[in-house]
């Protein structure tokens, strides 16, 4: 049995006197429980559960007796010894004569909860929990496993490795929200970033399933919906809000929001998609992460637009590698990846895509972090290859040799009158 302890249970006892009343919902089948409610000594019991749509267990029984104890700290050295030989338990009379209150027995086993204070100190080389779970009967105490929710939860348990505080003040505009972005928008949120905007005006259909990762239940429902209500469960630390806007047809209202965003990620189908964003972004100053895949499939690609002088928008990108006898494969992009008659089917897999846009959500958040003072998180280049399948035959700089394999190149400078590069 494993016993759930949340963590306003936790502080509540800590609080308390010396014994009291818990209030367990138990899944048998599980082998699960969680303290939803608890006494001082006799006092009424007081609920201890979090809000409705984070309550553990809420469909299961209560148990039917279950008491907490303030103990010594000898008593959960004993809990681990026990523990570390399986299935042994303590005699009674030791785990009645540690027991400071209130200490009860009745004809059936009953589960209990004991506090430790003061463990750190008694034991400092141990690392035993204050709180500690038993299953307690006339033969004896039998050490069962128990999880304490600690105080802070969510991104910022990184601090201080990972500067989630600071991407919690960053604000990402995903402009796509198909296989690609989806996964896209589960990695920027799981970096931390505290304000993600999604764009894209597509629903949910049977055929996005295989690649996509919203489940069949948001057949129907626009894309952007169905990631804001799971990423709202999965990862309450980022604050989502979901547009359903072309930003072909709408770029006059994508305009309106660059000046308040610090990246934006791109991995909407079409050549006129990417170039509109990369077109606004440039003009906001806002630097834009393109995600795509490339021969049907075969090659995962993420470009870095920066709106820096030396470095071209994606327009002369393109024209720098037909510069140098390489191939523009932009326009190959047109022809999408549904399976309709007006669509040219992908051979890529869900995951194969997902591994695109965790490159293009690495490369953002790298891109912001670097911008805050963070040398460790450069990037190689701005514009990365990713071999999904190996491409020999493909012209350069597309001619990935291996399965795996990531190649980065520089940025190239802008072409002579490029309308989105001049500056008006």
């Amino acid at each position: 049995m494993l016993i759930l302890f949340p963590h306003l249970a936790a502080a509540t006892i800590r609080k308390a006197g010396t014994w009291g009343y818990l209030t367990l919902r138990v899944s048998a089948p599980d082998e699960l429980a969680v303290v939803c409610a608890l006494s001082d000594g006799n006092n009424p019991r007081v609920s201890v559960d979090p809000e409705p749509a984070e309550r553990l267990l809420a469909n299961c029984d209560p148990a039917p007796i279950s008491l907490w104890y303030r103990v010594d700290p000898a008593l959960h050295l004993a809990w681990a010894q026990c523990r570390a030989r399986q299935d042994t338990a303590i005699p009674r009379t030791v785990f009645r004569d540690t027991v400071r209150g209130g200490y009860q027995t009745f004809g059936s086993p009953y589960l209990a909860v004991t506090y430790a204070p003061g463990m750190a100190e008694a034991f400092p080389d141990a690392a035993l929990p204050d709180l500690v779970a038993w299953q307690v009967s006339p033969e004896g105490a039998l050490p069962l496993d128990i999880l304490i929710q600690p105080e802070a939860t969510g991104i910022a348990q990184l601090e201080p490795r990972w500067p989630a505080a600071h991407l919690q003040k960053s604000h990402a505009l995903l402009v796509g929200a198909g296989s690609i972005g989806s996964a896209a928008a589960h990695a920027l949120a799981g970096y931390g970033i505290g304000q993600l905007t999604l764009m894209d005006p597509d629903r949910l259909s049977w055929h996005n399933l295989v690649r996509h990762t919203s489940a069949g239940r948001y057949i129907g429902r626009h894309k952007v919906t169905a990631l804001t209500e799971e990423l709202t469960r999965l990862r309450p630390d980022t604050q989502v809000q979901p547009l359903p806007w072309d930003v072909i047809t709408q770029a006059d209202r994508v305009r309106a929001l660059l000046p308040a965003v610090d990246i934006v990620v791109c991995t909407a189908d079409g050549v006129a998609a990417r170039r509109t964003i990369g077109h606004l972004a440039r003009r906001a100053d806002v630097t834009a992460v393109l995600a795509c895949v490339l021969q049907d499939g075969a090659i995962g690609e993420v470009l870095r637009l920066r709106p820096w002088p030396r470095h071209g928008c994606l327009t002369c990108r393109r024209q720098a590698l037909v510069n140098n006898g390489g191939m523009d494969p932009e326009p190959a992009l047109d022809a999408g990846y549904g399976t309709g008659t007006r669509h040219r089917p992908m051979t890529a897999v869900g995951p194969d895509l997902h591994l695109v846009a965790h490159l293009a959500a690495k490369t953002a958040v790298a891109t912001i972090l670097e911008r805050a003072g963070h040398p460790d998180q450069r990037l190689p280049g701005e514009h990365a290859l990713l071999a999904l399948r190996r491409q020999p035959d493909c012209s350069p700089p597309f001619d990935l040799n291996r399965t795996g394999e990531l190649r980065w190149l520089p940025a190239t400078p802008p072409e002579p009158g490029c309308p989105t590069c001049d500056t008006p």
